[in-house]
């Protein structure tokens, strides 16, 4: 058994919203078993332990997004064409998954001083439920945690933030001829995101920090959907906006912004994401890379964290893939980790 087996094996299980999670967790819970590893938590997710005082922990979730049309392999099925590796999952991240799975098994367990725990978590790409659960719970994360997000072998340990709206604007549905009468639901919203977007231009995008590929904080709107016809004023409008956050300070701008503009033309606002972005030291790490998308390192407090995963980073894509030679690097990457804080 080595790297490549094992993610060929988390590949055939379909974790699309969690649909094979049951499967998966049995999967991973068997093979830790079988080097010792007990198990401290199983629901709809997955705690497994090793030794005792856990320094070190490995953190990866086992749900995928959906494939879309495209793909000239079959995702459940690990396919190697040359040194590549195509399947659902293989970046994102059951690669990361395997390597440290692998590490383990290529580690003398017995030599530990400090001991490690392996989480596995749920609802990831959807919802980040998994993660909560452990937070609500009040999980006292050990003392370093690395998580298996595909990094394409970067050591990341910054992360940006991310605040997240819904939006809703109500008007008066009536024949589009007699606009006197109605009142349009659409053009309050495209008001208020005219006005945030230029608040967000001239404000918010200026300040900058090259540690991150994007080097200021972003903002999307992602969805806007309103009205009932061509030929009638708009009674209702949704909206979805983000940013993802550079400095921590720009949360509360943001958030005052919109409260003001959400006042003036009558939004609802709801928010649904509200996470900080981080920049922690790791004592042995000297680069300072930093991750532009959202981690479940994000959610973790008291401890030191590493985002480091296989690549490229194919995420989400048609025909997802990662290399050999990143594997078998993450797996030494992990290794080094294990030695570093438990030897």
């Amino acid at each position: 058994m080595d790297e490549i087996s094992i993610l060929k094996d988390l590949v055939k299980f379909n974790t699309i919203k969690d649909k094979d999670n049951v499967e998966i967790l049995n999967y991973i819970e068997a093979t830790l078993q079988s080097m010792g590893f007990t198990t401290w938590h199983h629901s709809n997710k997955l705690v497994m332990k090793y030794g005792n005082a856990q320094r070190l922990g490995f953190l990866g979730h086992s749900d995928t997004v959906d494939f879309i049309d495209g793909w000239h392999t079959n995702p459940f099925e690990l396919t190697q064409e040359g040194n590549t590796l195509y399947g659902l999952g293989t970046c994102d991240m059951k690669g990361g998954i395997a390597c440290f799975i692998q590490a383990l098994r290529e580690t003398d367990l017995t030599k530990l001083k400090n001991g490690i725990r392996v989480y596995i978590t749920y609802d990831e790409e959807i919802g980040f439920k998994g993660i909560e659960d452990f937070v609500k719970e009040g999980e006292k994360w050990p003392e370093y945690m690395v998580v298996g997000e595909p990094t394409a072998n970067e050591r990341e340990t910054g992360c940006k933030g991310l605040l997240a709206f819904k939006l809703n604007t109500k008007g008066i549905k009536i024949h589009s001829s007699r606009t006197d009468k109605g009142k349009s639901a659409n053009s309050a919203m495209i008001k208020f995101l005219y006005e945030l977007e230029n608040y967000y231009n001239g404000v918010i995008k200026v300040d900058r920090n090259d540690k991150f590929e994007v080097p200021y904080t972003t903002f999307n709107v992602g969805l806007i959907n309103g009205g009932s016809g061509i030929n009638s004023i708009s009674d209702n409008c949704d909206g979805y906006v983000d940013f993802r956050i550079l400095e921590e300070k720009h949360m509360d701008m943001i958030k005052a912004k919109i409260k003001e503009l959400a006042d003036k033309y009558e939004v609802n606002v709801i928010t649904d994401v509200d996470i900080k972005p981080f920049d922690n030291t790791v004592e042995f790490i000297e680069e300072k890379k930093t991750a532009n998308f959202m981690t479940e390192a994000s959610f973790m407090s008291n401890t030191k964290k590493i985002i480091l995963g296989p690549g490229p980073v194919t995420a989400h894509e048609v025909d997802e893939h990662v290399t050999v030679e990143s594997l078998r690097e993450c797996v030494e990457q992990y290794k080094q980790i294990i030695d570093k804080v438990c030897m």
